[in-house]
């Protein structure tokens, strides 16, 4: 299995539009501390899955017919925008996966084009190729699925993004499936209030300690998490590390 981080930011990117702050002034002058919207490429052999389409030049990055599918971790516009220019595309149809949310985003499923909407339901594997998903249900303001992700040979790598701590169910699913690495939504610094739909470092490093996996990489970072970790980066667990746009994880990584 082979996991490209796309794009690792949190919704507004970094640099934040109108901000100043260090993280987003370095943003600015060095492209590769450039955040895009949060999204991630997972291959194995033949099969190509997209993990949620935010990124609005998806049609220059994969042309017709390379990707096996897309699945969608929930349907706010930082994390399903690219699909809006890609559906008027012609030739073979993409399936598009993702948790039952009947309002989706905007006149996505009324006017779909090309894209092929499947619904998944809760802890149910769906194969596509050379990989099998289980969604699991996380904690956010809409309908929304990380996901346990398996390929042929055994290697087990899990995707959890958009989420304010786990319920019990999918933190239970995990302890027992027991992933070699994950990603794990951490936007924000260490709050003195629980946060709200993302993690902050510090329900980040409580998930980290639970589940205990080889190897956690922090996604959908904010501007805020980037500036704090400019003074703070060597606070992480050696086990932990943020991961960066383009970044490409596998074999040695996962372990």
């Amino acid at each position: 299995m082979r996991v490209t981080f796309l794009g690792t930011g949190a919704a507004g990117g970094v640099p934040l539009y109108g901000c100043d702050c260090p993280a987003c002034t370095r943003a600015r002058a060095v492209v590769d501390f450039r955040r895009q919207p949060c999204t991630a490429l997972i291959e194995a052999g033949e099969t190509r899955i997209l993990l949620d389409a935010g990124l609005t030049d998806l049609a220059e990055r994969f042309p017709s017919g390379s990707l096996s599918a897309i699945v969608l971790t929930h349907f706010h516009p930082d994390h399903v925008q690219g699909l809006f220019p890609l559906r008027w595309g012609i030739g073979k149809n993409i399936p598009v996966y993702g948790p039952p949310d009947s309002e989706g985003c905007a006149d996505l499923y009324k006017n779909h084009g090309l894209l092929e909407f499947r619904r998944l339901s809760k802890f149910e594997p769906v194969t596509i190729g050379n990989l099998v998903l289980t969604p699991l249900p996380l904690i956010h303001s809409k309908a929304t699925f990380g996901y346990a992700i398996e390929d042929t040979d055994g290697q087990r790598f899990a995707y959890l993004t958009d989420t304010a701590g786990l319920p019990p169910r999918t933190e239970a699913f995990l302890k027992n499936w027991r992933p070699a690495s994950f990603a794990l939504d951490c936007s924000y610094p260490p709050q003195s209030d629980l946060p709200r739909n993302h993690n902050d470092l510090t329900l980040a490093l409580t998930i980290a300690e639970t589940l205990a996996p080889a190897k956690v990489w922090l996604t959908h970072v904010s501007h805020e998490l980037d500036a704090w970790l400019l003074e703070n980066i060597g606070d992480l667990p050696p086990h932990m590390a943020v991961a960066y746009d383009s970044q490409v994880v596998s074999d040695a990584g996962f372990l």
